[in-house]
């Protein structure tokens, strides 16, 4: 089968773009909207995405001030948020955020293993280590944890989290109201994992699902996290500017995945891209324009805060001069190597700055027509740079709809994306194989190996 680009649509309700709730074309109640979100999720999948990824946060996210700031303020919790989408639609996946930080991995394993069931197989864990000491002040914390005591959880809570998943073998459950036999007692299994952060029994009180269990999704960019998505994600989320350096990480995380023993094809490497679409470079161009405008300096300023780690105090520096230097923090280490290195390549001033990353925290902003865009993504997609898109609309619903409309059949015209869904579980539409059950593939060996040794 040919290779065809995999896309994601990550879409909050109150839009990416710091200012996105300004314009007039978003509804200002929308990240708190359920209806809303319904009407993005039909559109997601009328235009044959993967999956609606959210991201999530453990804390509010002021603006410039508490009587100012953004949509990000609050917003839905996304397992809750999916679970009442998935029947709505049929074919679209779910991909939620859950941290590994702040969270203990039973609970996680069965929420999202009962998303993957409410979804008929078409549920992803996007999993993050959350990284902001306004969340430690939230659980019971001075500060936030060290970066590398945070992957160091992390990688531990995914291995008991898909161990728990694994809890029930694939044909555990005969529900046989003539014999009285709902399922097979040997075919349930405890977890017993014992381990640095982690002392969990099992097994999990939730059953398998049609893809298995949840599609495992990561977005770190650092050495930490490159290690932890190599050896443990199916999906990986990353930013990147220029095709030299998602090139590299594309490589480096191919080859480390293959040092795991996994099939490389079965890590896909997902950039982040927002997309400004116009029929001409000129209508695409004020497009861009008129949301940079409504941005509120205040807002600028606090969003470079954030993305440097709450560290860097911008008040009081002439906007139209250099980004200082952050100092050291425990924070987002790679996005603020990313922000710094816009900064620099640039020579963007603080407000060009913030004006370029409003968008997209760092992720690649393209302003540009439906063929011009398509050829950008058909680029990096043929030279090592990406197997697929996490297309972040910079407002909604309307760029989600130009996204739709104009770049998706463009997309179709080249063969370069699908024009009907492969299956129905996410696994099926990613091309991701379904995960053996360790329990189910030792009783299948478990005959072979016992006639061997005769």
């Amino acid at each position: 089968m040919t290779r065809q680009i995999k896309l994601g649509a990550f879409l909050p309700g109150g839009g990416q773009h710091v200012a996105a709730w300004r314009h007039p074309d978003q509804p200002v109640d929308g990240a708190t909207s359920f209806d809303f979100h319904k009407q993005l999720a039909q559109t997601a999948e009328r235009g044959l995405f993967d999956a609606y990824f959210l991201a999530d946060g453990l804390a509010v996210a002021f603006g410039g001030g508490m009587e100012g700031g953004n949509a990000r303020v609050a917003g839905f919790e996304p397992v809750t948020l999916f679970s009442a989408l998935a029947p709505l639609t049929q074919n679209l996946g779910f991909i939620a955020t859950a941290s590994t930080t702040y969270e203990e991995p039973y609970n996680t394993a069965r929420k999202f293993a009962s998303l993957d069931l409410i979804s008929d197989g078409r549920a992803g864990w996007n999993v993050v280590t959350t990284a902001s000491e306004a969340a430690a002040h939230n659980f019971n914390l001075d500060q936030q944890h060290p970066h590398a005591d945070r992957y160091s959880r992390a990688a531990e809570f995914v291995d008991v989290v898909k161990k728990l998943w694994e809890s029930f073998e694939d044909d555990a459950f005969i529900r046989d109201k003539d014999s009285g036999k709902f399922f097979h007692s040997d075919r349930v299994h405890h977890t017993d994992h014992q381990g640095e952060h982690f002392k969990v029994r099992g097994p999990l009180n939730v059953s398998r699902s049609p893809q298995g269990h949840p599609v495992i999704v990561q977005a770190g960019q650092s050495e930490d996290g490159r290690a932890l998505a190599a050896a443990t994600s199916e999906v990986i989320f990353t930013a990147h500017q220029k095709l030299d350096t998602a090139q590299e990480f594309y490589r480096d995380i191919k080859a480390r995945a293959a040092a795991f023993g996994r099939n490389p094809d079965h890590v896909l490497v997902m950039p982040g891209v927002a997309p400004f679409v116009g029929r001409t470079e000129e209508e695409a161009r004020e497009k861009y324009d008129r949301l940079t405008a409504l941005i509120l300096p205040e807002d600028g300023i606090a969003l470079l805060n954030q993305l440097t780690g709450g560290t860097l105090d911008l008040n009081g520096h002439d906007l139209d001069g250099p980004l200082p230097v952050a100092p050291p923090t425990e924070g987002m280490k790679s996005r603020q190597d990313l922000l710094r290195r816009i900064a620099d390549e640039n020579n963007f001033t603080i407000r060009q700055l913030y004006q370029w990353v409003a968008t997209a925290r760092g992720h690649y902003t393209i302003v540009s027509t439906p063929e011009q865009i398509v050829d950008e993504l058909e680029h990096w997609f043929h030279n090592e740079g990406a197997d697929g898109f996490n297309i972040l609309p910079p407002w909604v619903p309307t760029a989600l709809d130009d996204f739709v409309d104009l770049v998706i059949p463009e997309l179709q015209r080249r063969g370069l994306f699908r024009t009907a869904y492969e299956g129905k579980t996410l696994r099926d539409n990613l091309g991701l194989p379904f995960p053996v059950n360790r329990w189910n593939a030792a009783r299948q060996t478990a005959p072979l190996s016992a006639h061997a040794a005769e």
